[in-house]
């Protein structure tokens, strides 16, 4: 009877300890529990003395999870497992190989569950040496063909920019999971390379597998990339009839691609469809309307977000609302809201907030109050980006003396980066210094520097079409030169001037020819009017800042042809409508 209560008492203390380790991961309540395990005698529970250390990990004091796990003795697997998840879960890579060293030294063996935590941890930590070597224990372990070991080594190979190596694993494959296909599309995705996500996710079609929302999580931001909105409305259709459920992640990754793609009402009516909603995604609908130049919109999401559905806006809806009003030239609000950041919400503004005060001020034209701003930043906080919106307005605003020096402060900080050295030959340009023109252009030459290539691409009839400067590799280039021309000269007839001077310095002797007329995106629109049919949206994808010269030329264009011409570039969307841009010339 002794005994009996005896083990009734330690199984009473065991259920006390373990519901203290569960109360809540905080470093100091789980070091009393430990102790009062060890004065009880209960630190032999195997079990209880697991959930102590994952909690330590997940409370944040690795340092005293290892002094912890080393103080165990005859560690079993299922300890070693589930400190490794844990570690590689939140975030301690390195404790991660630490474990996973000791587990080889050990009687336990790994399993599958150890492979994909240690895949996750080096592709943390971007270590292929490592991450390679791992994929040998896999095969001497006998878990190749494991289907989600398989997939955590794609997973691996993808994030460690290694796609060639992800792709032949997933093709040797002989059962390819869902997860394996999601793994590798996730893989040329997140690696920039869309089309080739576009093409897998085809494929896992044509063979008549059935996609889940992870996978139209990942195709969709493929899409987002390619700024198509045929290949985006045919994956919403996809979405539909494969009876998927749009839950918060897949609605917001839905809202972020129509809103690339160029088509914010269909943005918002994902939006408006989604039965529950967090704080990323109404960002995201901000964020969409921002970047369309619809700044009132914005903020009226903004405020209805916090009256009507109490979400607590973080850093990142603070960037999307600043930058909408940075783009609507929404001055007085801009300020209210950066200066509510503090005040309201007690977060301090970041390094993405100055640069969205830096660009709202600089649009305004109130460049010396964007001086003043940059001059009371600290010199942590002068990163880049500060000083190329502040001399993108300084372009804009044709201020000579805040551009040079901004130009300066840039070269100064990234001196490889040759959009800089551009810029500063714009500004030359721009007070008539052809000579600091030609000398920039000597140090670009000496640095190896060049000018990125601009391209446009265009969607017709289900096909993408690219288009560079000058291009002549086009089938029909010949009719889009000649169709062009004579759209040029309609638009001359309007009362369009082409500006030369902010396009001819930059550019060699041999570019000169083609420099205006024949830019990336007005070849792209020249094609755009040839091929569809009238009243049909133009909707085009530039990778650069599309220049002066060709915004001024397509709103004329807009205006003779009475077309919409929809124009994304490396910064934002313009909307050329009747002769006027969304941007209201702010970009």
């Amino acid at each position: 009877m002794e005994g009996s209560k005896e083990r009734e008492d330690k199984q009473r203390k065991s259920a006390e300890y373990e519901a203290v380790i569960r109360a809540g991961p905080h470093v100091r309540p789980l070091q009393q529990a430990h102790a009062h395990l060890i004065v009880t005698g209960c630190y032999r529970s195997k079990a209880l003395l697991t959930k102590l250390l994952t909690l330590s990990c997940a409370a944040g004091s690795i340092a005293y999870t290892r002094r912890l796990f080393l103080s165990v003795t005859g560690p079993d697997s299922f300890l070693f497992n589930s400190l490794i998840k844990a570690s590689s879960q939140y975030g301690f890579s390195l404790d991660t190989l630490f474990f996973y060293n000791r587990m080889l030294f050990s009687p336990s063996k790994p399993c599958s569950y150890t492979f994909t935590s240690v895949f996750k941890a080096c592709a943390h930590l971007s270590n292929l040496r490592l991450g390679t070597l791992l994929h040998s224990h896999v095969f001497v372990s006998g878990y190749s063909s494991n289907p989600f070991v398989q997939a955590a080594i794609i997973a691996f190979y993808a994030k460690s920019s290694a796609l060639s190596i992800a792709r032949k694993v997933f093709d040797k494959m002989p059962q390819r999971s869902v997860v394996a296909w999601n793994t590798m599309i996730s893989g040329y995705d997140q690696n920039g390379l869309a089309n080739e996500a576009m093409t897998l996710f085809r494929k896992m079609n044509e063979l008549g597998l059935r996609p889940d929302s992870a996978t139209f999580v990942s195709v969709s931001s493929a899409c987002s990339q390619i700024g198509s909105l045929e290949l985006g409305c045919w994956v919403h259709d996809s979405i539909v009839s494969n009876g998927i459920r749009v839950n918060v992640i897949l609605g917001t990754s839905l809202i972020n691609m129509f809103s690339r793609c160029g088509d914010v009402s269909r943005a918002r009516a994902v939006f408006d469809s989604m039965s529950e909603g967090n704080v990323i995604a109404w960002t995201a609908m901000i964020s969409g309307y921002g970047m369309h130049g619809y700044g009132v919109e914005a903020m009226e999401l903004f405020y209805k977000m916090k009256k009507e559905n109490g979400l607590v806006p973080n850093s990142v809806t603070f960037v999307a609302v600043l930058s909408a009003c940075a783009h609507a030239g929404l001055i007085r609000e801009g300020r209210q809201i950066f200066a509510s950041m503090r005040e309201e919400y007690g977060m301090v503004p970041g390094l993405e907030h100055h640069v969205c005060m830096v660009d709202m001020l600089g649009k305004a034209g109130l460049l010396t109050e964007a001086y003043q701003f940059i001059k009371e930043l600290s010199p942590e906080e002068l990163v880049p980006a500060v000083w190329t919106a502040m001399l993108g307005a300084c372009k804009m605003h044709k201020n000579f003396d805040f551009g040079v020096e901004a130009a300066q402060h840039l070269i100064t900080l990234e001196p490889e980066n040759p959009s800089h050295y551009v810029l500063l030959s714009n500004m030359y340009a721009f007070a008539g210094r052809m000579d600091r023109v030609e000398s920039v252009r000597n140090v670009m030459i000496q640095r190896g520097l060049k000018k990125q290539v601009g391209y446009s691409s265009i969607d017709v009839n289900n096909k993408t079409y690219l288009f560079s400067m000058g291009d002549k590799s086009h089938p029909e280039i010949n009719e889009i030169y000649r169709y062009l021309d004579g759209l040029i000269w309609r638009c001359k007839e309007a009362g369009y001037a082409s500006i030369p001077e902010l396009a001819m310095h930059e550019l060699e002797e041999e570019e000169r020819e083609y420099a205006l007329r024949y830019h990336s995106e007005k070849l792209a629109v020249a094609f755009g009017l040839m091929k569809t049919s009238h009243g049909t949206t133009l909707r085009i994808v530039k990778n650069l800042r599309i220049c002066e010269d060709c915004h001024s030329a397509v709103k004329f264009i807009s205006v003779v042809t009475n077309r919409e011409i929809v124009i994304r570039d490396k910064l934002r969307f313009h909307l050329f409508k009747e002769g006027s841009c969304s941007c209201l010339d702010y970009w």
